[in-house]
């Protein structure tokens, strides 16, 4: 690609002012009399240039030439004067105004130009060249911008130049120019800042300007967005002559950083050289390019910075960024991906894992959507060039591996890592674009991997030619230092003293690690929660308050729910009679599920606790059940939501349609949870097997996150689930999968006479999972959620024909001050009044209790048959089975599902039952 770099040497260079060029291009007064241009004769008017583009660029010279007669070329200084003169081209020169002896010789010579029409063309043809040859560099400079280190690799993967793009002067052909036109001066137009304070320039200057904006280090992508405003900032941020300037201070603190960065690197590959640890050799310019961003942001009034980050250079952040202690680290290191979300987010990409993880694309268009925007995150790609072992070209289909950020306008910002201070100055530009519009922003830094995709791995089996490279390449704190040393900014005895300083501090930080021995939880949790654990890392209590409520709260959110608080507001007519049922039912103190779910959030609402309920169609629930936001049926996008208007003081309700997304969305509402330990956080998915594609955030983060990420997390997932003929996957939620994933052991009975068996249970399980029978228990398990002293993940499986069921009804006597969730509720028929007659004990969970209550009438058989629900699946309530099976002596046992006997419940039920009786009887 170098070798094609040819023509910005060959052009000398220029003077120009460096003073920022401002946006508005006030028109002055006098730009109204261009009207006198409109009224040419009918000849003129003719004039093959005066039509179209070159109309438009003729309006733009004038204006120039009100402004400044200087700004323009002489001959069209002269060609405004003759035209508001009154004479047509052609004819000579009539001055309005007395002119000077020099002036007439000067008009003499140039005569020429104005009576010869066809110079007039080639004049306008030549400026409009210049103009799409400006704007050929702002569009398409990037694709031959120096961005690999290395040296190796095209920035865009395509070795060819643009043909627009002025790589030799051969070239200036496409624009219909030549050599000769190199040291014509040329007036610039509004849409760029190249000149600095000048507004012409010879056409080689021009060149060079355009060169060293966008095909040096850095390399612009921008021209696809939408909005002037925006494009106009991007081009003075890089165009302006001497933008880029650093004092030697800021220079001094960028040296500082990078030898934090590689030596930091270099003491862990001398202690633990057999350990995987993922280092940032080849890219350790990201120490102070992120912070670089946090500074620029603190500037500009962020507060808090949250990180998201892949595995790569993990250890260095925290210690050089996040800047925790050093003896944390090293006396926590032991053997140990793409998916993380004033708060300010930047998240950390590699380069594979950006163009081929579709969570990108996803949380990209959360990015504007009202209640998921973060306000814009900075994204910054580690661009190894390479995916573990695989080559970009196989890596990707678009030419860049950030080409996905152009779908929602984001500005990307390549650069070349081995310049620090490109690096620097892209990293602060995309800081202010961010403080600025509130959107997203990608930073690709373009480096390489010292050792491969760890410190184990040998590259060279498949990249033998890159590491061949790499092998002679110079590290960068050792090309910056070089560079630093040769403009006299530091000297070598205070660079090797910087060196000197930062590894005692590592040396030091290691000695005190010896004396660490405890792994406590606090050290790791990035943000605890104030309220909920002791300084070890234990719960503050291990019991749970009743979660019932008072008959005065109850019948308020009923009356509440059932009503339209917002005058004048049209409802649909099918809503109305869905209130007036509601209201009977508040009335006849009784709550189906939809009101069930109402009074838990509105109660808990009341204590100040935040909820938001998100997914796709929540508001309106896509049983039609919920209708949590009513709209006006005669104003368009009049809502109310009139869960908002239950307490004078109450904390906000957030009820938020989803885009079509289960895996960004998802991703999302789990970093919600992780901030928000005392909010309720619920994703519904649309049906229960909608779960699937968000599997990776369930597999990765919900159901280890206590064990592998040591944080606590209270998200709740509401998935609809129910085997009624919509095929066998779309009617599951697949039950089995999430009590597959539970932690505790089939065949060990715990200690059933524990102290709060059931809340250490909960406090030792990785998740709960409930499938709930009745709407009072639902309401429990919600508020059971942030009445704990702890958090653990919930999975509910919620239910589809359940939501009308003339018997799944719950009165408020169940759900009154003294009551809780019933882990298990237990036959309460004839049966149990006569356990001695019982002939088989089924045990069931959710909706089929139904059927089998239903069937068990039909046949007469209510005092042979007891039937028991499994309300909380896991943790498994063992204690309260047992009590189950002793009540019924001499019946036998069986398991009832609607599911396929591979799926469903009973994998997972069947080994803990029989530990729970000893084995002593087969459970059917």
């Amino acid at each position: 690609m170098f070798h094609l770099r040819t023509c910005a040497a060959k052009l000398r260079p220029l003077t120009a002012s460096q003073t920022v060029k401002t946006f508005s291009q006030n028109r002055p007064a006098a730009a109204r009399t261009f009207g006198q241009i409109r009224s040419y004769t009918a000849p003129v008017a003719a004039e093959p240039f005066l039509s179209g583009t070159s109309s438009n660029y003729v309006e733009e010279m004038y204006y120039a030439w009100l402004e400044n007669p200087k700004s323009v070329h002489k001959s069209w200084d002269i060609f405004f004067r003759n035209t508001n003169a009154g004479a047509p081209p052609g004819t000579a020169y009539q001055s309005p105004l007395p002119l000077s002896p020099g002036s007439l010789s000067a008009l003499a010579r140039a005569q020429p130009l104005v009576g010869a029409q066809p110079n007039v063309d080639k004049l306008v043809e030549d400026h409009l060249a210049v103009q799409s040859l400006i704007r050929a560099y702002q569009i398409r400079g990037h694709h031959v911008a120096q961005l690999d280190p290395l040296g190796i690799l095209d920035a865009d993967l395509d070795s060819s130049v643009p043909a627009d793009i002025i790589s030799s002067t051969d070239k200036l052909g496409f624009y219909g120019l030549d050599e000769s036109d190199l040291d014509k001066v040329f007036h610039l137009p509004t849409t760029t800042f190249i000149g600095g304070q000048e507004s012409a320039l010879p056409l080689r200057e021009i060149i060079r300007r355009l060169e060293m904006a966008y095909c040096q280090h850095i390399g612009v992508e921008f021209m696809f967005i939408n909005d002037l405003e925006q494009c106009q900032w991007i081009r003075q941020k890089f165009e302006t002559p001497g933008i880029m300037q650093f004092t030697n201070e800021e220079k001094r603190t960028l040296l500082a950083r990078l030898v934090r960065s590689t030596r930091f690197e270099e003491f862990l590959q001398r202690k633990w050289s057999s350990e995987k640890r993922f280092g940032l050799e080849g890219c350790e310019v990201l120490i102070p390019a992120l912070k670089t961003i946090i500074d620029k942001s603190s500037e500009n009034g962020v507060d808090y910075v949250i990180m998201g980050m892949p595995h790569r250079g993990r250890l260095n952040v925290l210690a050089n960024v996040i800047r925790k202690e050093l003896e944390q680290i090293f006396c926590q290191f032991d053997s140990k991906l793409e998916a993380a979300d004033e708060v300010m987010s930047i998240l950390l990409h590699g380069d594979a894992a950006f163009a081929g993880q579709g969570i990108v694309y996803e949380t990209f268009h959360l990015s504007d959507l009202p209640s998921y925007t973060t306000h814009g995150t900075v994204h910054v790609v580690v661009n190894n060039q390479i995916g573990f072992t695989t080559d970009p070209r196989m890596a990707r289909s678009s030419p860049y591996p950030t080409d996905v950020a152009r779908v929602v306008n984001a500005p990307i910002f390549h650069v070349n890592s081995d310049d620090p201070e490109a690096v620097m100055y892209v990293c602060k530009v995309a800081a202010e674009w961010r403080s600025t519009f509130h959107k997203d922003v990608v930073v690709d830094l373009v480096c390489y991997r010292r050792n491969g995709h760890n410190e184990m791995d040998e590259p060279m089996f498949t990249q033998p030619l890159m590491y061949k490279q790499i092998r002679k390449q110079k590290p960068v704190l050792q090309k910056y230092a070089e560079l630093l040393v040769s403009q006299g900014v530091v000297n070598q005895p205070e660079y090797e003293e910087e060196i000197s300083k930062y590894d005692k501090i590592c040396e030091e930080a290691f000695a005190r690690s010896k004396d660490e021995k405890i792994l406590h939880i606090k050290h790791w949790l990035d943000s605890p929660w104030p309220g909920f654990f002791t300084l070890d890392g234990q719960p503050r209590s291990m019991s749970c308050p009743s979660t019932g409520l008072t008959e005065d709260i109850l019948a308020h959110i009923g009356n509440v729910a059932s009503s339209v608080p917002v005058e004048n507001f049209t409802i649909h007519g099918g809503l109305s009679r869905i209130l007036k049922t509601r209201g009977e039912l508040v009335k006849n103190r009784t709550v189906d599920w939809a009101l069930a779910e109402y009074m838990a959030f509105g109660s808990l609402l009341k204590e100040g606790i935040h909820i938001r309920l998100s997914g796709q169609d929540v508001e309106r629930g896509t049983f039609s059940h919920r209708h949590h936001v009513l709209h006006d049926q005669n104003v368009d996008k009049r809502t109310c939501i009139p869960m908002n208007h239950l307490w004078p003081n109450q904390a906000p309700y957030t009820v938020c349609n989803s885009s079509l997304s289960e895996y960004g969305v998802l991703g999302f509402e789990l970093g919600f949870a992780m901030a928000s330990p005392n909010a309720l956080v619920l994703w519904e998915a649309q049906f229960g097997d909608f779960h699937n594609t968000a599997q990776c955030i369930i597999d990765q983060f919900i159901c280890p996150g206590q064990a592998k990420w040591v944080r606590q997390n209270g998200i709740v997932l509401l998935l609809p689930h129910g085997m009624e003929g919509m095929g066998p996957e779309h009617s599951s939620a697949r039950p089995e999968r999430f009590l597959q994933m539970c932690n505790d052991d089939p065949d060990v009975l715990p200690n059933l006479e524990e102290a709060n068996f059931d809340i250490n249970q909960l406090y030792d399980c990785n998740w709960v999972v409930v499938n709930c029978s009745t709407p009072g228990n639902f309401f429990h398990v919600l508020r059971r959620q942030i009445l704990l002293p702890f958090r653990k993940p919930l999975i509910i499986f919620t239910p589809k024909s359940l939501l009308r069921h003339p018997e799944a009804r719950t009165s408020f006597d169940e759900m009154l001050p003294g009551t809780h969730f019933q882990r298990v509720i237990p036959e309460d028929g004839p049966a149990a009044h006569n356990p001695e007659n019982v002939k088989r004990l089924l045990f069931c969970t959710g909706k089929v209790y139904y059927d089998l209550t239903r069937e068990r009438k039909a046949r007469s058989m209510v005092e042979q048959v007891a039937i028991t629900r499994i309300e909380q699946l896991s943790p498994f309530p063992f204690d309260l089975l047992l009590q189950e099976v002793q009540k019924y002596p001499g019946a036998e046992l069986a398991w009832c599902q609607e599911e396929h006997k591979n799926q469903g419940y009973y994998d997972y039920v069947k080994p803990r039952l029989r530990t729970t009786i000893s084995r002593a009887k087969p459970v059917w």
